[in-house]
């Protein structure tokens, strides 16, 4: 009986694979814990994948991502852990096929693509399979960005420009996507647009002296002379940064692009004539002020010219000393030139026809 016991344990035995430090397995999970995988992997003894030996991911629950019964592939780490069990380890594996990959995608320049799983203070963290990828902060965009913090959680792309398993140094470029994909853009956009084009655009910054538009491709300059017809004091009451705004393209210069809000159907000269011939009288606001006289404006975009001498009846040295800006006032049209755009205002032309109105009436009364 004895004989027949040892002959049956050999043939088991015998059965049974033989497995060394460094081999891949393959088994059936026959047991998942929180923390830990047990595999039937052919051999006297089963195999452990403890949760560190499964997934860089910390604090997982094994029993979301393996089920009983599932088959699995994994590298023998020792082939007796001192209990009698079989160490193996799946993320090791997984790694090295990763690296493999990575290799691949390194020397064919290939795009890869990875969330962002930690934002480090020199730049962000990606994980390919079970390889971590480090992306410099000064890689991260075509522009300085102080706060990386935006990109954690999301999944972005990027090129392996360095390739080091053995240090563990392998680096990410996302820059350089971001600069090829807008040099394609800048080429086809200065390929689609012309001169006196009508095109859509997105404010991408504010400066005193005007607004740079995002055309898609390429910024083009609102400058705040061409913000309007009439006067514009400052491009931060006419815009906010987000705003998108339909622009005249007004000159394109090698990679300048300079924009406009004038467009011509709006021209308010266009009809100026009508309304600001020779002796019409009309109501103005006082725009500015020189020595020699008072700028008017009589509508956004068309401005006359109140010499200093056509002010009032008396002397006056100079129009800050009767007029201040902002001052509503009325006025005669005492010249108009469509062709330069000039129109001149005269207050002391008005006060006479007032004057001869009035002798006119004591005259009559006179008479009676």
């Amino acid at each position: 009986m004895s004989d027949m016991n040892n002959d049956f344990e050999q043939m088991l035995e015998a059965s049974l694979v033989t497995i060394h430090n460094g081999e891949i397995v393959e088994g059936t999970v026959i047991d998942v814990k929180e923390d830990e995988i047990v595999l039937n992997i052919g051999y006297k003894a089963d195999g452990i994948i403890t949760r560190n030996e499964y997934s860089n991911q910390s604090g997982i629950d094994l029993r979301d991502v393996v089920k009983v019964d599932d088959v699995m592939k994994a590298k023998v780490l020792k082939v007796n852990d001192g209990e009698g069990q079989v160490l193996l380890t799946y993320k090791r594996l997984a790694m090295e096929k990763s690296n493999e990959r990575i290799r691949e995608a390194f020397e064919n320049k290939e795009v890869l693509k990875a969330p962002v799983t930690a934002v480090l203070s020199g730049g962000l963290s990606v994980v390919v399979d079970e390889t971590k990828i480090f992306i410099p902060a000064s890689l991260v965009s075509d522009s300085y960005e102080k706060d990386l913090s935006k990109y954690n959680g999301q999944e972005i792309e990027f090129v392996v420009t360095e390739f080091n398993p053995k240090k563990r140094r392998i680096i990410g470029d996302r820059k350089q996507l971001l600069v090829a994909e807008k040099a394609k853009l800048k080429e086809e956009l200065f390929a689609r647009i012309h001169v006196g084009d009508v095109v859509e655009g997105t404010v991408k910054n504010l400066t005193d002296f005007g607004a740079f538009i995002d055309l898609g491709g390429a910024d083009g300059l609102l400058h705040i002379s061409e913000m309007s017809w009439g006067r514009v004091e400052n491009p931060r009451k006419v815009f906010k940064v987000g705003d998108v705004t339909k622009v005249l393209i007004k000159d394109i210069k090698d990679d300048k692009i300079a924009l406009s809000l004038k467009f011509e159907d709006q021209n308010p000269w266009l009809n100026a004539d009508g309304k600001y011939n020779v002796g019409a009288i009309v109501k103005g606001k006082v725009a500015r002020m020189a020595d020699f006289g008072a700028f008017v404006e009589l509508e956004p975009g068309v401005d006359a010219l109140l010499h200093v001498s056509q002010i009032s009846k008396e002397h006056v040295d100079k129009p800050s000393d009767v007029l201040s800006v902002g001052q509503e006032i009325e006025a005669k049209v005492v010249d108009f030139n469509n062709e330069d755009h000039k129109i001149s205002l005269s207050m002391k032309a008005l006060l006479n026809d007032n004057a001869s109105e009035d002798e006119e009436v004591v005259a009559e009364t006179d008479a009676e």
